[in-house]
């Protein structure tokens, strides 16, 4: 029997490398200090490093560790089921979590709110009020397109990004972190910043698209959105007037998005010059004052990216300074042993993921990071590593003010599912999406119109994208209820003729006659179609299916099942035909694009997606979406990135064809194909037309220089629109081979019908830098041709001399 169990806590404090004499507290009641003044890092007036430096030293290595090993709140809750809502837990398993794994609790789990709130109360409470030094948690929950405890269902990424609009997207970030946080949460895993380069990738809908500049532009977006203000009851002047209300987590640092085969997990192979020019830049500009920051499952270069200490600590702590926490994502650090092969041990795994990133240990796995302790007193682990972590994740919750607001509002429901957010989540839908095709202008359909046929698998379903919670899609408005809606709503007399014509995953047409049936009896067909994704119960549930969603890659990116055939006979009536796709990346059907009237976009939506479409397709809304990510022909003309490499490909290349007939016309590039896509990265049409002029760049400027692009757009049409002005750089010669062109700036402008607009978008003279043949950044000097348009369309050009 141990008669004296403080003194363990003693010996713990005294082994600490942090100890400091000095000493300010009594090694009995570490929390106070022997002349009875307030310790500093109870003090919300304190700068936050002197609070992490007062703090730190009264730790045992125990309670470091514990502070850096996400928890979860099943430690001490029955979260097993959705719908129970009984307000007790588990004292034993509350007190063995804490004693272990407590710095960040996950808790993104679904339950009714009264037991949520309960839950998170008793186990803030338990840490403020019953251990020694009194470090509240940071709670955890998901948030990528909505708080996924019954929060408002915003479109998935991919979607977000397509309306080219930050401040919308800012907009949308704030009303999930206020979810969350009356709730009693401070931590959401968001935004993604994964390129969506190799599009057989499951997760392409996370992200915001295959290009740098976007990313970053929506990401900062997301994570200023998300963060900004300060929590209730927290002094937004205090810790040296830096304050946040919720941390964002930048993932999956870095470079995640192209696996080998696309494959998820697999490894990514590139170069330094590919990390710097294509990976790294989206979280540079995005990241920096993000609370956390989550690392990737992949290697890279042969390097798993969790131990990565190049990237990890040479560019992401050294070079950039960045000074908060850093996770691995769930059970990451023991793929180094089951996975990547490089360690054999939990020691060994815990020791390089801690020595080379400086990151705390997720779930899901091991918890390899129970060892640091022994590893610590055996001399094979530096104790000033874990210090360095722990501070990094005190000075997030520092920032946050969870030391003085750690709890849930009483008032949460006030502020979940609010009519303002209603009003975001509607024009964000809206702006989603995107008009890819109008051959003779079928679009947008007449309100007076007799009847329309509402055809295929996407017509009656609510399709969100992953990282949803179980059944929100009962929260959604399929694309037919929203046609009745808004319909009903316009007092107008026009027949929907239903039939869904097939289902999603199967090739059984036993439902063509319906659909053809329908068709036939309308003015116009609209057919929908697409891929599908599941929610977080369903996606990992046995027995089930999916072509999108985390784990679920594709080998194929056309239609699966029935679904083109269903397309090919509504179309061979004869009837206008508008063909929707309703998922979470592009879809590779280029007799789609050759035979429908008109194709319209709508990557996953939210809860009011089926309402919006209505409202777009009837010319109640006009369409001012834009891609965020090429269409391929085809899988076999992947890659298909607009930024790639000068001479990825010929200029004009010479394409082949397999012609309806059967017919074959060969070519060279490719042979049966064509490498240009169906539709590049920022197309995107509009029920009126605009015109630019005046495009006006400095003639020469120097390497150091910032620089304006200036053009005016005109609306030329009859109806107000909002257009994306978009500009485009081309380096044209240089050192190294540089990307045929690059997205620089954008700006969306809503014009009345008539009206016009000057748009003044500054380019930074780092953006006129590629990483040279010395393994640094440099502005060279030379030519550089600007364009205003889209990846593919040209409306204005001009060229401006950098200098030496």
């Amino acid at each position: 029997m141990l008669r004296y169990p403080f003194l363990l806590l003693i010996h713990g404090v005294l082994a600490s490398s942090s100890f400091v004499e000095p000493r300010k507290f009594s090694l009995v009641s570490r929390g106070t200090n022997l002349d009875g003044s307030v310790p500093t890092y109870k003090n919300p007036n304190a700068s936050i490093e002197d609070r992490v430096t007062d703090l730190l030293p009264r730790m045992t290595v125990e309670e470091k560790v514990a502070q850096i090993i996400q928890g979860d709140i099943d430690g001490w809750m029955n979260a097993n089921n959705p719908l129970d809502n009984t307000l007790v837990f588990n004292q034993s398993g509350l007190e063995a979590m804490m004693a272990s794994k407590s710095g960040s609790i996950w808790a993104g789990y679904q339950m009714p709110y009264k037991k949520f709130v309960f839950a998170l109360t008793v186990g803030q409470r338990y840490l403020m009020e019953n251990t020694s030094l009194g470090i509240p948690a940071m709670f955890q929950s998901e948030g990528l397109h909505g708080f996924t405890n019954n929060g408002t269902t915003f479109p998935s990424p991919i979607g977000l990004a397509a309306s080219f609009n930050p401040t919308l997207l800012s907009s949308v970030a704030n009303i999930i972190a206020t979810e969350a946080e009356g709730l009693g949460l401070s931590q959401i895993f968001a935004p993604v910043l994964d390129m969506s380069r190799e599009l057989r990738w499951g997760r392409v809908e996370e992200n915001y698209g295959e290009d740098p500049f976007l990313t970053g532009e929506m990401g900062l977006a997301y994570v200023t959105g998300l963060q900004n203000g300060a929590r209730r009851n927290v002094t937004s002047g205090g810790s040296g007037g830096i304050r946040k209300r919720m941390a964002s987590t930048c993932k999956h640092f870095t470079a995640y998005g192209s696996p080998i085969n696309g494959l998820n997990l697999a490894p990514v192979v590139g170069s330094e010059r590919d990390l710097r020019t294509i990976y790294l830049p989206a979280f540079q500009r995005a990241c920096l004052e993000s609370l956390a920051i989550m690392t990737a499952y992949a290697s890279y270069d042969s390097v798993p990216m969790v131990a990565n200490k190049h990237v990890l600590t040479d560019i992401l702590r050294d070079e950039w300074q960045y000074p908060y926490w850093v996770t691995t994502d769930a059970g990451s650090v023991d793929l180094l042993i089951t996975f990547h092969k490089t360690c054999d041990t939990r020691e060994c795994a815990a020791k390089a993921v801690l020595e080379n990133g400086l990151s705390g240990e997720m779930g899901g796995g091991s918890y390899t990071y129970l060892t640091l302790p022994d590893q610590v007193a055996a001399g094979t682990v530096n104790e000033s590593l874990i210090d360095e972590t722990v501070k990094a994740m005190l000075r997030t919750k520092f920032t946050l003010g969870l030391f003085e607001s750690p709890y849930p509002y009483s008032d949460y429901l006030s502020t979940i599912r609010t009519p303002q957010s209603r009003e975001v989540l509607l024009q964000m839908e809206e702006e989603a999406i995107i008009l890819l095709q109008n051959n003779n202008n079928l679009l947008p359909l007449s309100r007076d119109i007799s009847s329309v046929a509402l055809i295929g698998p996407q017509a009656n379903r609510v399709s969100f994208g992953d990282y949803v919670f179980f059944n929100a899609s009962l929260n959604g408005i399929t694309p037919l209820a929203g046609f009745q809606e808004f319909l009903s709503n316009s007092s107008s007399s026009t027949k929907i003729n239903f039939a869904q014509g097939c289902e999603l995953w199967s090739n059984d047409q036993s439902g063509f006659d319906e659909a053809v049936g329908a068709a036939q009896a309308s003015d116009v067909a609209i057919v929908m179609v697409g891929t599908w994704s599941l929610d977080q119960t369903l996606l990992w549930t046995p027995g089930t299916n999916a072509t999108t969603g985390e784990h679920v890659d594709l080998s194929d990116l056309s239609l699966v099942g029935a679904q083109r055939a269903l397309i090919q006979a509504v179309v061979n009536t004869g009837k206008p035909t508008l063909v929707v796709f309703v998922s979470g990346k592009p879809v590779t059907e280029p007799w789609i694009k050759e035979h429908a009237n008109a194709v319209i976009q709508q990557f996953y939506p939210g809860e009011l997606g089926g309402l919006a479409l209505a409202e777009i397709i009837f010319g109640a809304v006009n369409p001012s979406g834009k891609l965020p990510v090429s269409f391929p022909q085809s899988v076999g003309t992947t890659p298909d990135f607009y930024n790639m490499l000068n001479g990825a490909r010929p200029q004009p290349p010479d394409p082949g064809t397999v012609f309806d007939n059967g017919t074959l016309k060969f070519g060279h590039e490719y042979v049966l194909g064509d490498p240009v896509p169906l539709w590049s990265f920022g197309h995107g049409l509009s029920y009126t037309t605009f015109s630019y002029s005046g495009l006006s760049v400095p003639r020469s400027i120097g390497t150091n220089d910032n620089f304006n692009v200036t053009v005016t757009v005109r609306n030329t049409g009859s109806i107000d629109g909002k257009e994306v002005v978009q500009v485009y750089l081309s380096d044209l010669v240089s050192s190294i081979v540089t990307p045929v062109q690059r997205l620089v700036g954008f700006q969306k402008v809503d014009l009345a019908a008539g009206a016009s607009e000057t748009v003044s978008i500054e380019v930074l003279s780092s953006q006129l830098a590629l990483w040279n043949l010395n393994n640094e950044w440099a502005v060279e000097p030379g030519v550089f041709s600007i364009k205003i348009g889209s990846s593919d369309q040209v409306f204005a050009q001009a060229n401006i001399t950098v200098a030496a």
